[in-house]
């Protein structure tokens, strides 16, 4: 595998994903890159908490280690579910209980709250937004904040939607986003502007 393919982190974690446990030696060959360059790498997404090291023996001397990942970084590689959700979007949608559709898809909100709850971070609106972001652009997904000022409420800007083939197909998918960014934030959300309407970007504000 060339340095072209595997060159963010996010590539050399759907490395490890592969191919299972390897040293530092074996991704640096894998990858065309120095070993400090990997070490590098390395340090920076077991920060992160996506990377885990085990010492392995082999008789005598110092140990090997061997990286691999961690649960959250398997959630991070394994996520490209698409088509499943598709599929499971349209069924949602198909069933003609008005109420129990809408029921359906705030507990779809709440468990994918959830699902995310522990790993976002302070207590102000505008503090939980930025470390919303943050954990969406570990995802690839580009979201900033704007705002969070005496006179007005924190603006989280997505960049580029997460569910782009769906919200072409459904726009219903905005308002789950929208009471799933309540839900994380602990804070009523209202969508302000959306891409589908013209708009630059989708901005979702704390009310």
């Amino acid at each position: 595998m060339s340095s072209a393919v595997v060159n963010s982190d996010a590539d050399l974690l759907d490395l490890l994903r592969v191919t299972g446990p390897l040293d530092v030696s074996e991704m640096a060959n894998a990858i065309e890159v120095t070993a400090t360059a990997v070490r590098q790498r390395l340090s920076r997404m077991m920060a992160r908490g996506l990377i885990q090291r085990e010492a392995v023996r082999a008789g005598r001397g110092r140990p090997r280690h061997r990286y691999q990942l961690t649960d959250r970084g398997l959630e991070l590689t394994g996520s490209n579910f698409t088509d499943l959700a598709m599929a499971l979007w349209h069924e949602i949608q198909s069933i003609e209980d008005v109420t129990l559709r809408c029921e359906l898809l705030k507990r779809v909100a709440k468990a994918l709250a959830k699902g995310y709850f522990n790993q976002i971070t302070g207590r102000t609106p505008e503090e939980r937004m930025k470390s919303l972001s943050d954990l969406l652009a570990e995802r690839r997904v580009p979201f900033s904040v704007e705002g969070g000022t005496a006179d007005e409420q924190p603006t989280l800007t997505a960049h580029a939607c997460p569910y782009p083939k769906l919200a072409e197909q459904d726009r219903t998918i905005c308002k789950v986003e929208e009471m799933l960014f309540t839900e994380l934030l602990g804070q009523a959300v209202e969508m302000k502007s959306c891409r589908l309407d013209g708009d630059c970007d989708c901005q979702f504000q704390a009310k």
